[in-house]
C-alpha cells in the first residue's frame, strides 16, 4: 500500500478473497472484494477494514482495481504486487465465470 503524501511504501500479501460480483449496468461490472491479509503483512496504520473494488467489463476484462477503506474511498492506492495478486485472483476461470453469469441478462 502507498499512502498519498507519503514515500513509505507497504507490500501486503493476501491470503484469502471474498467477492461479492455485482451488475452495474450494461457495460460494467462491480467486484467488492474482501481481503484477508497474511499474518506477516499486517494492514498499515490509518486504514480500519480494506477492501477492494474492482470494475470489470462485463467480459472480465479489468478497468480499474481501488482500495477501500470501510467501504469509502481511501488515501491509500495499492502497490503494483498488490494490484497482481488482485488481477489473478479475478482472473481465475472460477470467478470469470461468475463474472459473465452475473453480467448475462435474466
Amino acid at each position: 500500500m502507498i499512502q498519498y503524501g507519503s514515500d513509505v511504501v507497504t507490500q501486503l500479501r493476501f491470503e484469502v478473497f471474498h467477492p461479492r460480483i455485482e451488475r452495474r449496468d450494461d457495460q460494467w461490472v462491480d467486484i467488492e472484494l474482501g481481503l484477508e491479509l497474511s499474518h506477516l503483512t499486517p494492514m498499515p496504520a490509518g486504514l480500519t477494514e480494506l477492501t477492494a473494488l474492482v470494475i470489470c467489463t462485463v467480459d472480465g476484462v479489468i478497468a480499474q482495481i481501488v482500495p477501500l477503506d470501510e467501504g469509502c474511498d481511501c488515501e491509500f492506492q495499492f502497490t503494483a504486487d498488490e494490484k497482481e495478486q488482485i488481477r489473478a485472483f479475478i482472473e481465475r476461470p472460477d470467478i470469470q465465470k461468475a463474472i459473465t453469469n452475473t453480467a448475462s441478462p435474466s
